[in-house]
């Protein structure tokens, strides 16, 4: 029988929560701290890219209903149960994207719309066609994972500029260390459902080349906020340096002798990377 914590579930809560994180800080950073921020604004902005998220998730369960028979850890979900019949998960969905785009339209600005929708497009229809025909699926995924910080940023500013462009690359890069250290380890999962993940495809010494070249590049996107004139060089030292000892973390996966342990410690410090990123754009305009 249907249950409100299975719909809850079936927007993938986890996912919405982490997204929502990138917007409040994108939301604050793009503020500036002229004022206090418009809090009724930031609360339909996150509410409405939540629901454009939670519309996504539920009919990404859909898609991928079949893989997530296949693997340990999706194999209780909802739709692959029979918890929830497929026509109520993509009536749930729709409900939740027509709410969330309507909120972003009339309430924020088109262009955050326009935003969520193009995050929408990749997450539900390109992303899911991508990871089971490339291992590049995970790049195309990392545009939809990097659009909810946009939202943040265009929801204030009605405009895209370097700015927006800066914190998106942020997102991206960020985002691959973080896919294909959870591919690594937990390889033998994405092998049972036939998903074309990286070390799957090309092994684990060109998946940490790639792991680490990502990691370069954000880095370089941090180093751009500040040559740039984006941000200062004191508000971003920290995040910085934290990613230093991220891309020392990578390195150092060339001579792992346990390659599962050390991709678990990469995605966790990825975790930490993200959360540090994301108060060091909040706070940033204050410092100068």
């Amino acid at each position: 029988m249907d249950t409100i914590k299975e719909y809850y579930t079936l927007a993938k809560p986890g996912i919405i929560y982490g997204n929502v994180i990138t917007t409040v800080a994108a939301f604050l950073f793009a503020w500036q701290w002229h004022s206090f921020p418009n809090i009724l604004l930031l609360l339909e902005t996150v509410i409405g890219i939540g629901l454009v998220i939670g519309s996504g998730c539920a009919f990404n369960n859909y898609t991928d209903r079949h893989i997530d028979a296949k693997m340990p850890r999706t194999q209780k979900r909802a739709l692959v149960t029979g918890a929830i019949s497929i026509r109520n998960a993509l009536i749930y969905g729709t409900i939740l994207g027509i709410l969330g785009f309507a909120l972003l339209f009339f309430f924020v600005n088109a262009l955050t719309a326009a935003a969520a929708a193009v995050g929408f497009i990749f997450y539900v229809v390109l992303y899911a066609l991508a990871k089971r025909a490339s291992y590049w699926g995970a790049v195309v995924g990392s545009v939809s994972g990097a659009v909810p910080i946009l939202v943040g940023y265009t929801a204030v500013t009605n405009r895209l500029d370097l700015a927006a462009l800066l914190l998106f690359l942020a997102l991206v890069t960020w985002q691959m260390p973080h896919f294909y250290a959870i591919a690594m380890y937990r390889l033998e999962e994405y092998s049972a459902a036939g998903i074309l993940v990286l070390p799957k495809v090309k092994g684990m010494r060109t998946t940490k080349l790639h792991i680490v070249g990502f990691m370069i590049a954000f880095l370089a996107v941090l180093i751009a906020f500040v040559v740039t004139g984006t941000a200062s060089a004191l508000s971003f030292a920290v995040v910085i340096l934290a990613t230093c000892w991220w891309l020392v973390q990578g390195v150092r996966g060339f001579t792992a002798s346990d390659e599962a342990s050390w991709a678990k410690k990469t995605f966790l410090f990825s975790l930490i990377i993200l959360l540090v990123f994301s108060a060091t754009i909040s706070i940033s305009p204050l410092i100068r």
